[in-house]
């Protein structure tokens, strides 16, 4: 009922309300000061003669109150100006008070004022901030508050609280510093913990997002905070000096992040997922695709499994640099060798398993995008990375007496209807048939759909979009995907080497497929505009339907066959799937060489038509058509 009348006033009638309260406050404090100056009295003929004074206190009070901003100022905005700006008031008022009784009655001596302004300062203050605090009460009772750990009590992790005391939807729960000299100090009324509490205190008081206030360290100092925060179970983000915000840098707009529950349809599962240190402490590691989205994520989270050495194989400078330079800023220990090379270098990766004796390789290296890879000047391209590039790193790791193989793979290799899955898909029977007879190495793979945030994902697509005013452009209204984050991605790909005995097809139980429409609408009304369509003309931004692209599917899958075996989690399931006879794989490889060697984009195509699953033939001839037409 209460917040229903709060939010229920205009603003007109809240300041009638401090108007009204303020009319009953004056009287109120200038009765007590009479009652409590020792040279007054308080009787009923002073308090007749002293009414007229009471009446026009109260009046100017409800003037100068107006004039000094007091009763038109938001509760919200209550702070120290808004105290002087009272002490402002209660003078003025004791001032005027004292003089019309000089000049008129002579009743009541200077000290009755002198307390009256004092209290009135006091009661006018205490109930402001009583309401105020009363009010935000009632906010909060009625809608989801995220409930935030500030990193750092300095001044940027004050201003910070300051800054979000004005805001219903958030509220600050404690500081964390590293200065043990401040640690069980008060600031800004909140605690400061030591780091050690971070996890303790997310469970406890129910944190939902921990904010590292700290502009002036540096960045690799930063990183490392980060890292060790990664595993607590919420987001964590770092914050900019308020001075760095109106610097001479450009600043960008920021869309909203959309709920990770909405994007993934169910809750997050870094929590329910089991650590994996076990299975790759002490473990020489491989990780080809090093600098990309899944591979990065890879190797951060294989340094808190504390590997002896991490060799880093990547074809771009700059993601290999990059990577190798985080890596380095993070574990001073660890070692960490960067290969600058391709997959199908055979030599060289043959000779970085043996120099290295590497006993894990996660081969995450891929060409993924599909409108790319599916254009006929790129299809010969993504077949030789993606089929013949996990060939060879599969023989070599079989040469190389490699312990553990684990292929990344993707929801688009299920019945595949594009170059770029059916390659990822003759890749995974590559993969299958070598562990039908490898008994030294175990091959295994893992299927996931899309992943947020990695590149070339709808996510920064739609930013993008938002940013530029328009439209936000989607193949089709009933269009759905998976969704899983980045770290998920990379925790299911270490737990299924953990869990692999040979030839398994690892994937996750992902939850319900998103509805892509949606996410578009969620992804604009969270940057604060409105879907233009015919149902409001005047919106901000179109979300405009361009047709599904060749070898597109409206809804992806993530099994080929409905036998499912369990693992010993039961989120992450291994699938039972037919795949192709020694005989079948070497035909097929030498087949699709032959055309990728004589750039015959058909008989490529022919090849992966030919052997991979047949619902998938008459999307690949139709994307054949398609190209040769254009």
């Amino acid at each position: 009922m209460f917040y229903n009348v709060v939010i229920g006033m205009t603003r007109s009638q809240k300041q009638a309300v401090f108007v009204l309260v303020d009319a009953v406050v004056i009287p109120l404090c200038l009765l007590a000061a009479l009652v409590l100056a020792a040279n007054a009295t308080a009787n009923l003929s002073t308090l007749q003669a002293v009414l007229p004074l009471v009446v026009t206190l109260t009046c100017a009070g409800a003037v100068f109150g107006w004039w000094v901003g007091l009763t038109r100022s938001r509760l919200n905005d209550y702070e120290l100006r808004g105290v002087i700006r009272t002490a402002t008031y209660a003078a003025a008022l004791g001032l005027l008070g004292a003089s019309i009784d000089q000049l008129t009655l002579g009743l009541l001596p200077v000290g009755v004022f002198v307390i009256f302004s004092l209290m009135l300062l006091v009661a006018s203050a205490a109930w402001r901030i009583l309401l105020r605090q009363v009010t935000v009460q009632i906010y909060r009772s009625r809608r989801d508050v995220t409930r935030v750990l500030i990193y750092g009590a300095g001044q940027t992790g004050q201003q910070l609280v300051a800054a979000l005391r004005t805001d219903d939807a958030v509220q600050p729960v404690a500081f964390i510093d590293d200065n043990p000299t401040l640690q069980s100090l008060m600031i800004a009324n909140l605690r400061v913990y030591s780091p050690s509490a971070i996890k303790s205190l997310v469970e406890e008081k129910d944190i939902d997002r921990v904010v590292l206030a700290m502009p002036s360290i540096s960045a690799p100092k930063i990183a490392r905070i980060a890292h060790r925060l990664r595993h607590i179970g919420c987001e964590v983000h770092a914050l900019p000096s308020f001075a760095a915000l109106v610097g001479e840098a450009e600043m960008r707009q920021k869309v909203t992040p959309v709920s990770l529950h909405d994007l993934l349809g169910r809750n997050r599962l870094e929590k329910e997922l089991p650590g994996v240190s076990h299975a790759y402490s002490g473990r020489r590691i491989l990780v080809t695709g090093a600098g990309g989205s899944i591979g990065s994520e890879l190797c951060r989270q294989l340094l808190d499994c504390k590997p002896d050495c991490l060799v880093l194989v990547d074809h771009s400078e700059h993601a290999l640099y990059s990577i190798d330079k985080e890596l380095r800023e993070l574990c001073d220990g660890l070692t960490v060798v960067p290969v600058l090379g391709s997959v199908l270098d055979e030599p060289l990766m043959c000779e970085t398993m043996a120099k290295h004796r590497v006993e894990v390789v996660l081969h995450a290296a891929a060409y993924k995008h599909l409108p790319m890879v599916e254009q006929s000047q790129n299809v010969l391209s993504g077949l030789r990375n993606n089929v013949l590039g996990t060939k060879v790193m599969a023989d070599a790791a079989r040469t190389s007496g490699v312990e553990r193989f684990i292929l990344v793979s993707t929801d688009k290799a299920v019945r595949p209807t594009n170059v770029m899955g059916a390659s990822k898909r003759l890749a995974e029977l590559s993969v299958q048939d070598l562990a039908a007879r490898s008994p030294g190495t175990r091959f295994s793979m893992v299927r996931f759909g899309n992943v947020l945030g990695s590149s070339g994902s709808v996510i920064p697509l739609f930013q993008e979009q938002i940013l530029s005013g328009g439209p936000v452009t989607l193949t089709d209204p009933n269009v759905t995907r998976y969704f899983m984050t980045i770290s998920e991605a990379a925790q299911l790909v270490l737990l299924a080497g953990s869990f692999a005995r040979g030839g398994d097809v690892f994937v996750l139980d992902m939850g319900d497929p998103v509805p892509i429409k949606k996410l578009a609408r969620q992804m604009i009304e969270g940057a604060g505009y409105e879907v233009r369509d015919r149902d409001n003309p005047e919106g901000d931004i179109e979300i405009r339907i361009t047709g599904l692209r060749p070898g597109e599917k409206l809804h992806e899958e993530l099994l080929i066959s409905a036998d499912m075996l369990t693992t010993p989690h039961p989120k992450i399931l291994r699938a039972q799937e037919s795949f192709l006879s020694e005989f079948e794989v070497a035909t097929a490889l030498k087949d699709l060489r032959q055309a990728i060697e004589a750039r015959d984009e058909a008989a490529a195509r022919s090849v992966i038509a030919r052997w991979v699953e047949p619902a998938a033939v008459a999307s690949l001839e139709a994307g054949q058509a398609v190209e040769e037409a254009l």
